[in-house]
């Protein structure tokens, strides 16, 4: 693949999502989104307990728990903005005759989608990354609580927003953009529910159903990645708590005991190369 090529393909991506104004539309509902969470956290303080106000632990760790959750609905409001925009890249160029347009000039297949990749990463970074570091600072300046590892946290919700998109963009070589998305969706709920499942597994010391839970995290490694990023924002105070619950505690999809692997990291990072080498094979045996 040239690099200038696929370059200029990843331009016209972003280029054609603003001109959309989709980065606009995502930001003001956000920035709305982060001000009135940014309230709730700042009610937190204000709480009483026989009307002597919270210690500052007490309050940390509720704003811990209350960001978690945020978080939470956050990591879903990605999951669907990078498979809404990925979804229909290839299958709407292709039924446009866009695709055939483009690649009738020296651009190959693999540059092609290499290029949709690059938009649509750059697009899912500054946006995750850039939301993720306001909501940090919002919950930093009204309650005072900054997570223990807040640039592991934008991380891992990145290459979770990185893991659905690649995913959603191999669907698109094949798929129109509406059935496409409903599916990565699906299986993106799918995987969520498999690590609780997962976890239920743990507790009840169940090998063939922990098993289940450890096949959806490889098949689609966004619950994995989800925990990793809960682990980060967790104050370690939380996690020597949930420890003593034992195994039962692996049943809660807000509670994460221990860090990431870096084998798993690198399972991430070897699964997006091969469903993006899965995306070029399958855009390259199909009609454009």
């Amino acid at each position: 693949m040239t690099p200038v090529r696929g370059l200029v393909i990843a331009r016209l991506v972003i280029r054609e999502a603003a001109r959309r104004r989709l980065l606009l539309a995502l930001l003001v509902l956000t920035l709305v989104v982060i001000a009135l969470t940014g309230w709730g956290f700042s009610r937190i303080p204000t709480i009483t307990q026989r009307g002597a106000p919270l210690p500052d632990l007490q309050v940390k760790l509720l704003a811990s728990q209350f960001l978690i959750v945020t978080m939470f609905m956050f990591s879903f409001v990605l999951a669907m903005a990078a498979v809404f925009v990925a979804s229909p890249q290839i299958s709407g160029d292709v039924e446009s005759g866009t695709a055939l347009a483009i690649l009738s000039r020296p651009i190959g297949r693999a540059e092609f989608v290499g290029g949709k990749w690059l938009g649509l990463a750059a697009l899912v970074t500054i946006y995750a990354g850039s939301a993720a570091a306001i909501e940090l600072g919002v919950v930093n300046a009204v309650v005072g609580y900054v997570p223990p590892e807040p640039l592991s946290f934008i991380a891992f919700v990145i290459a979770e927003g990185l893991v659905i998109m690649t995913f959603a963009l191999l669907l698109s070589t094949r798929l129109s953009g509406m059935v496409g998305g409903v599916i990565a969706l699906v299986l993106f709920g799918i995987a969520w529910i498999g690590g609780i499942v997962g976890g239920i597994g743990v507790a009840f010391d169940n090998a063939g159903i922990t098993h289940v839970g450890t096949a959806t995290k490889l098949i689609l490694p966004t619950d994995g990645l989800w925990r990793g990023a809960v682990y980060a924002l967790e104050p370690q105070a939380f996690v020597a708590s949930g420890s003593q619950a034992g195994p039962a505690a692996a049943a809660n999809p807000f509670y994460a005991s221990a860090a990431a692997p870096l084998s798993f990291e690198l399972y991430v990072a070897g699964w997006m190369v091969l469903v993006f080498a899965l995306a070029v094979f399958s855009f390259r045996t199909r009609e454009a």
